[in-house]
């Protein structure tokens, strides 16, 4: 019982070392999160500019879609067998934003 139980921990700490390496801080995958982030912003914004919504709301709306989503994707993700919830996607997604944010206010007159 006791080599079962050493086994199973083992086995255990294993998994968990090579589920937390493929989640590394940089990667074509978090690349992915940060353009796809900044893309839905903008057309999300141009969405609402088509809907009439001034600047700074429909900045703000866009904000809150390409978030939402961000954050909907994650939630899925961690619901789906084989993949997990990853904050290091999210950071990679708030840096799409702001950085999407800072070129819309930057290229909007």
């Amino acid at each position: 019982m006791t080599q079962l139980l050493s086994l199973s921990l083992a086995a255990n700490l294993v998994f968990a070392q090579t589920a937390v390496a493929r989640d590394r801080w940089f990667g074509v995958d978090k690349i992915k999160h940060f353009f796809i982030s900044a893309f839905i912003e903008s057309v999300s914004y141009s969405v609402l500019q088509a809907g009439n919504v001034k600047r700074r709301p429909a900045l703000a709306g866009a904000i809150g879609v390409s978030a939402a989503l961000g954050v909907a994707r994650e939630i899925h993700d961690r619901r789906t067998p084989g993949n997990r919830f990853s904050y290091r996607d999210l950071a990679w997604d708030a840096l799409g934003i702001g950085a999407g944010a800072v070129m819309l206010t930057h290229t909007i007159k």
